[in-house]
């Protein structure tokens, strides 16, 4: 069981933080540094050091979080709200980190490939706003899963 509690947290850890990071330290000092072709390129190789990694944490947050609900408490009916809303909230961090790999990643890497920097800098700008959206998500989800049985 505490095993399964400490692989959950700290894939939570790492995801979030990972974003945190790129979010709040990696791209301002990138913005402030390197212009759009090197900033492009140095997310596109960041992101795919830091994506599969994500997809290996998706795995393990699903497996480890499904396990504690039905093997441990025996299924939703017996767990508080502060799970149901994890999951909620852990399922739509989920598709929106599928959307960014799918969509706004995969087509800044074609505009990079094309040396279409403009359109590379908006994907990537599109990419920066899913990840903030996903980045509180992750906040309030971690608050919930530390705090929420104390409610």
């Amino acid at each position: 069981m505490s095993v399964m509690f400490g692989l959950h947290a700290l894939s939570a850890a790492v995801w979030v933080g990972g974003m945190f990071f790129a979010y709040m330290a990696a791209r301002p000092a990138a913005a402030k540094v390197l212009e759009v072709p090197e900033r492009t390129t140095f997310w596109r190789e960041s992101f795919a050091r830091f994506f599969p990694w994500v997809w290996g944490i998706v795995i393990v947050l699903l497996a480890t979080g499904f396990w504690l609900i039905f093997g441990l408490y025996g299924g939703m009916g017996n767990v508080g709200v502060h799970v149901h809303s994890m999951l909620l909230l852990g399922l739509i961090m989920m598709a929106i980190f599928a959307h960014i790999v799918f969509a706004p990643y995969r087509r800044m890497r074609q505009a990079i490939d094309a040396e279409n920097w403009p359109e590379a800098g908006r994907r990537l700008g599109q990419i920066r706003m899913f990840i903030g959206i996903n980045l509180l998500l992750g906040l309030v989800t971690i608050v919930l899963g530390s705090a929420g049985r104390y409610w």
